[in-house]
């Protein structure tokens, strides 16, 4: 089984904190996808036969789309390679896109899940990020996707905001819970090199990331959608089972994946590839049947370590006896020994050869990740 993104570059306005590849400008949107088609027929040995079970729309903001080119991609996709009879399909929508007529439009497609951009339901925040849609929308959006029929819905939330209380990070949850949603994704607000979020800070004309305040959210976090019953099955998403994403879940289990469009990462089980980060290059050598794409073929030491960079961030664990298995016993015991002062520490746990990370360790994934790297 495996799974194919696609990433539609097109946004109405950029959000001062995202570094994902994309534009404002849509002068190209036609020619975008009549060439993202072609990609779809070039690439359809990719995947070598693997049966398609996910489908990403991602981007950008692909609510853009009307719902008789999401059809025509979808149709595309279908020709071209094996989609499974049941494919789970995510849109990534913007909320002020979601209204009754659009809904209604989407409906008629195969899209099944929609992943909401909501971020926060307080407008300051909204403001802060230069987010399109109002609080009000925020809302709106999921009720009219309710309304429209959608069950499988995800939002995202942004925790760490400069202008976001500890109340109201608690108010923004409670809204959630209220909801009765089956999935959230919820991220720390990280201040990414280069973007206008970066300038507006060094600048001093935008408040800046407080540390302390992302560990007191994460925490509350976590407190709460335990409470609720959700689980934490990767250090930023929560679900009530069994509405995991699927999608996202095939990236952290290693299964082939194929990435369409400006920017997008492939994977085919040995070696990584990128297109090009640049419409006009994408356009052109798509346009000359050519893959306007870098790749690199993962070593054995760089496979163990995303591995262990993936794994010890879901709730599933770095399973000891699969890295001796399919590492060797060299990265096994590395591993092993590495591990041991993370335990001692209380930040992984232990059991039945799987190691997890705690909640306290959850606050340092990345750097533990570091240390048990080769």
């Amino acid at each position: 089984m495996a799974g194919i993104y696609l990433h539609i570059p097109f946004c109405r306005q950029k959000c001062h904190y995202c570094n994902f590849y994309s534009i404002t400008s849509v002068k190209n949107r036609d020619r975008f996808l009549e060439t993202l088609n072609v990609e779809i027929e070039i690439q359809k040995d990719y995947l070598e036969e693997e049966k398609i079970e996910t489908i990403y729309f991602g981007g950008g903001t692909p609510s853009l789309l009307s719902s008789n080119e999401i059809n025509r991609i979808l149709d595309n996709l279908a020709k071209n390679f094996k989609i499974d009879p049941a494919p789970e399909i995510t849109l990534e929508a913007n909320p002020d896109d979601l209204n009754p007529k659009s809904l209604s439009d989407l409906k008629k497609t195969p899209v099944n899940r929609l992943s909401i951009g909501v971020q926060s339901f307080f407008d300051q925040d909204l403001k802060y990020l230069n987010r399109v849609h109002s609080a009000k929308d925020a809302v709106n959006s999921i009720r009219n996707a309710i309304d429209a029929g959608f069950k499988n819905l995800s939002i995202d939330l942004i925790y760490g905001i400069p202008t976001l209380t500890e109340q109201n990070w608690l108010n923004n949850l409670e809204t959630f819970f209220s909801l009765n949603l089956p999935h959230l994704s919820a991220y720390a607000l990280t201040v990414e090199a280069k973007t206008v979020l970066d300038v507006l800070i060094r600048n001093k004309k935008m408040k800046p990331v407080d540390e302390e305040k992302l560990v007191l959210h994460f925490n509350s976090l976590m407190a709460l959608m335990k409470q609720r019953n959700y689980v934490q099955y990767e250090i930023s998403n929560f679900c009530l089972e069994p509405n995991f994403s699927k999608h996202n879940t095939s990236y952290w289990s290693g299964k082939k994946y194929l990435g369409l469009g400006p920017s997008a990462h492939s994977f085919n089980g040995t070696a990584r590839q990128w297109n090009v980060s640049n419409l006009s290059t994408y356009l052109l050598a798509i346009e000359n049947k050519t893959i306007p794409a870098e790749s690199e073929f993962l070593t054995k030491n760089q496979h163990y370590n995303e591995y262990i960079l993936i794994s010890l961030r879901t709730m599933w664990g770095t399973d000891l006896n699969f890295i001796e298995k399919t590492f060797g016993q060299k990265l096994s015991a590395h591993f092993h020994e590495k591990v041991t002062r993370f335990q001692n520490n209380k930040w992984i746990s232990h059991q039945d050869g799987k190691y997890f990370l705690t909640n306290k360790g959850k606050l340092f994934a990345d750097g533990i990740a570091a240390e048990l790297f080769v």
